[in-house]
């Protein structure tokens, strides 16, 4: 049994993110986005080929966004500057 590494789940949401947890510096286990009743779904199987495709709010998917850049820090690949959350110094 794993333990799940939680990024985004608030309470008041159908969509969450995490990884299985690990004890390592930087988890690079895969990360898994769980959503519940999903507004549209598919999935297409064939012998050589699967597919799922998934549909959520964009405003949601935006947070779940964040959430995953402020957890893996990813402010400067974003081009932005660093903010309280990343412990700027430069940040009111």
């Amino acid at each position: 049994m794993s333990t799940k590494e939680w990024f985004f789940c608030p309470p008041e949401s159908s969509v969450g993110g995490y990884q299985d947890m690990t004890f390592d510096h930087e988890n690079q286990n895969p990360v898994l986005i769980q959503i519940d009743n999903p507004e549209e779904y598919q999935v297409l199987k064939d012998e050589q080929f699967h597919q799922v495709k998934i549909a959520i709010d964009a405003k949601e998917f935006d947070r779940l966004a964040i959430a995953w850049c402020k957890k893996r820090q990813l402010h400067e690949a974003l081009g932005g500057p660093v903010g309280k959350e990343f412990g700027s110094p430069d940040s009111e």
